[in-house]
């Protein structure tokens, strides 16, 4: 039996209802800025040699803003790409189709993922969605998309603020499972990074206390921020890769390259944070 929320998916090939639940669907233009950045600068070789270049956009909100958004900022690496737009929402599938053509389309659907013609897509891309589910519901979600995109797809789950100046995502790779969670944060007037606590994804948000992995990788961060403040004068820019670096000193397996963290953004691997695996130990309160 499907958790509640996600509805048990039916015989293949017969239509069955969406599965899924209808979200607040706010949303803004602009908003989700930073998984489209570290879309474009990571997965560019896999959307160049995709030999379909589908991607979905999963509970894109009352407004379709943000999908045409990824279709323009993917086009970048891949002109021919093609996005389709999925709601659960009847209401905002027929708000959005005056806007579809080749290259984009707007659909009724959930999890399943309801794509022309039987597509698999090489991206789906599902933001603040799951954060309105309960947690017990994440994994059947994740299952369900997976076992719909194409070998080597990804899906990103993730959440931001209403702005988008502070989110976070994890990467599920459809042969790997979760395979990192990254967290991006306007830089200017940052606090400390684990102020992006708040827009951790629904896997990880509740997991956040101490003596968890997490709540350990976001602490190690905020300490390594302090050590950087002589940096400061230099700019936030300096500051954060400096402390990015300092964390992967001290041994957590940060993925990417200072690019990637001038930008406020550092990927670390997903077992650094996993919330079924003891805690690491703590190897960097006493500098």
């Amino acid at each position: 039996m499907a958790p509640s929320g996600v509805v048990a998916r039916g015989t293949p090939g017969r239509r069955t209802a969406p599965v899924g639940t209808i979200t607040r669907g706010t949303t803004n233009p602009n908003r989700l800025r930073r998984v489209d950045r570290w879309l474009v600068g990571t997965l560019a070789a896999q959307l160049r040699s995709a030999a379909d270049p589908l991607v979905v956009d999963l509970g894109y909100g009352a407004s379709p803003v943000t999908t045409l958004e990824l279709r323009d900022r993917l086009r970048a690496v891949r002109p021919d790409v093609r996005v389709v737009g999925i709601e659960i929402d009847p209401a905002r599938v027929e708000a959005a189709r005056d806007l579809a053509d080749d290259s984009l389309q707007f659909l009724l659907g959930g999890f399943e993922l309801p794509v022309p013609d039987g597509g698999r897509p090489v991206l789906v891309r599902a933001f603040n969605v799951l954060r309105q589910y309960d947690e017990s519901e994440v994994p059947a979600a994740w299952d369900t998309v997976l076992e719909r995109l194409s070998p080597g797809g990804l899906l990103v789950d993730g959440t931001c603020d209403e702005v988008g100046r502070r989110a976070a995502w994890v990467a599920v790779r459809r042969e790997d499972g979760p395979t990192s969670l990254t967290v991006s944060v306007r830089l200017a007037g940052l606090g400390a990074p684990s102020d992006v606590a708040e827009r951790l994804p629904k896997a990880l948000i509740h997991h956040n206390v101490p003596g968890t992995r997490v709540h350990a990788w976001l602490s190690a961060l905020d300490r390594a921020w302090e050590r950087s403040a002589a940096l400061s004068p230099y700019g936030p820019r300096q500051r954060f890769v400096a402390a990015v670096r300092s964390t992967r000193s001290d041994g957590w397996p940060v993925l990417g390259v200072p690019a990637r963290w001038r930008l406020g953004e550092v990927t670390v691997a997903w077992d650094a944070v996993r919330p079924d695996l003891p805690p690491v130990p703590d190897v960097s309160g006493s500098r």
